[in-house]
């Protein structure tokens, strides 16, 4: 699997990042694989290397 692109978040969880960065929440596990981790929630300050969108991706947390 090859990074698109590194971002730090704080205190969130990895369904946030993924709604907000690939558009599907559900692709949260995919944001875990590539950085090492198990557990979807981040606390602190962490760096990520996010995935490319999956083309078909479009489903779990609304905007806002």
């Amino acid at each position: 699997m090859m990074a698109s692109k590194t971002i730090t978040v704080s205190n969130t969880t990895l369904f946030r990042v993924a709604a907000q960065q690939l558009g599907d929440a559900r692709d949260w596990w995919r944001i875990a694989r590539l950085n090492g981790l198990t557990d979807p929630m981040v606390v602190g300050l962490v760096t990520l290397q996010i995935p490319e969108p999956r083309a078909n991706s479009g489903g779990g947390l609304p905007d806002s």
